[in-house]
């Protein structure tokens, strides 16, 4: 297995992104048009959150709506702002970061993404997904 890959190689730069006013019916919809478990949360160019799927679920019964079906249902969703749901001042990394840090970190906490911050802007997001992809590759 390579040695100090950078995250930056694995990482995913076209973000699909949230802004802090928008609606958490917004966010259901962009998790299931794109397909994917998180969305760094901005303001203006600044990550100021991130929001998981499995913070929508833990508030609503949205596993209960058609996967396929683009409407939402869950009125719960005009009880809950954005900010209220998303985790705050997520931890970054930088895309100099390594695979094996990246592990490490997502290894031994609770998330399963990671806003990757170069400079003060947001770059990219790693996620397990994105390591297990690369995992696979090696062999």
């Amino acid at each position: 297995m390579k040695q100090r890959v950078p995250i930056s190689q694995i990482m995913t730069t076209e973000l699909i992104l949230l802004n802090l006013t928008d609606d958490l019916y917004k966010a259901e919809k962009l998790f299931k048009k794109h397909k994917i478990r998180h969305l760094p949360v901005v303001s203006g160019k600044k990550i100021v959150g991130i929001l998981s799927y499995t913070d929508l679920l833990r508030i609503s019964y949205a596993d209960v709506v058609d996967e396929d079906d683009d409407t939402v249902g869950s009125i719960v969703y005009d009880m809950f702002t954005v900010p209220q749901v998303m985790a705050k001042t997520p931890e970054v990394i930088s895309s100099e970061a390594t695979v094996k840090e990246v592990a490490e970190i997502l290894s031994k906490r609770e998330f399963h993404a990671l806003p990757v911050v170069d400079n003060g802007d947001l770059v990219g997001i790693v996620t397990t997904t994105d390591l297990i992809k690369y995992l696979l590759a090696q062999y």
